[in-house]
């Protein structure tokens, strides 16, 4: 199911043997544009803590998260200061924690899997001194914390560039609780074309300028106006996907993706 991500800023994250606490934040990683992580503030239960939590333990997604974790674990957690860069050395840390494959080994969204909960594809195994090489060339590149890791709260509000002009800002992002892919931003136009709300995919981006706070997409302001409307008071159904992706002669996700 896609829904926006202000819909699980909120939800309880309940463990098999009680809730840890309420989703404060999404982490995703601004090269597949995945949720990584799930940020929870854990309240009263662990005082003055918030913890990660992969999508890799979610079991099921409802009017609570459900996850396939004790309080034990979570509370034995390793510890993350949510308000600084999350670096390599901590996700490794917490994979490791967990039992989890790193989602960065092998070709699919998430490493072996192209969404949680799948049995591993088969494919090819990387030999050891590959993987080993690659780890070590991403620490040279991020030995200041991982600068792909971003927050949800902190790009909502970045500004969105057409090929021919501004056409408004980010408002929320519409993530799938399957694959926890950002599929679609979600553009406030009120300074461009006001009241509405238009629908972008990620792989339209052309670059984004993190310190600007701008994300440049490669399509005109005509091609976007004239795209299937998003009315957010219906579902978000495969048939308008259908008919937004046909429009702008872009590929159906669903067809490839996985394979």
């Amino acid at each position: 199911m896609i829904k926006p991500a202000s819909e699980f800023k909120g939800l309880t994250i309940a463990a098999v043997d009680g809730d840890l606490g309420s989703v404060a934040d999404l982490y995703f990683d601004d090269l597949s544009w995945t949720v990584r992580y799930l940020v929870v503030d854990t309240g009263t239960w662990l005082p003055g803590r918030q913890v990660l939590i992969s999508p890799l333990s979610v079991r099921e997604v409802a009017d609570k998260i459900l996850v396939d974790l004790t309080q034990g674990q979570v509370k034995d957690s390793p510890p993350v200061e949510t308000d600084k860069p999350v670096n390599r050395q901590q996700e490794e840390a917490i994979a490791r924690y967990y039992d989890q494959r790193y989602y960065w080994e092998g070709p699919y969204r998430w490493g072996l899997l192209a969404y949680p909960g799948m049995p591993p594809v088969p494919t090819a195994p990387v030999p050891a001194d590959g993987i080993a090489e690659e780890m070590a060339a991403r620490e040279r590149e991020t030995a200041l914390g991982d600068p792909s890791l971003r927050s949800t709260r902190d790009v909502t509000g970045y500004y969105i560039r057409a090929l021919d002009g501004d056409i408004g800002h980010v408002e929320d992002f519409l993530i799938d609780d399957r694959a926890w892919a950002i599929r679609y931003l979600l553009v406030d136009t009120r300074n461009w074309w006001p009241g509405k709300t238009v629908v972008l995919s990620p792989d339209w981006i052309k670059t984004v300028s993190w310190p600007d706070s701008q994300v440049h997409v490669d399509l005109r302001r005509a091609e976007i106006e004239a795209a299937p409307a998003y009315d957010p008071g219906r579902p978000f159904d495969r048939a308008y996907e259908t008919r937004l992706l046909e429009h702008h002669n872009r590929r159906k996700y669903w067809e490839w993706e996985g394979r």
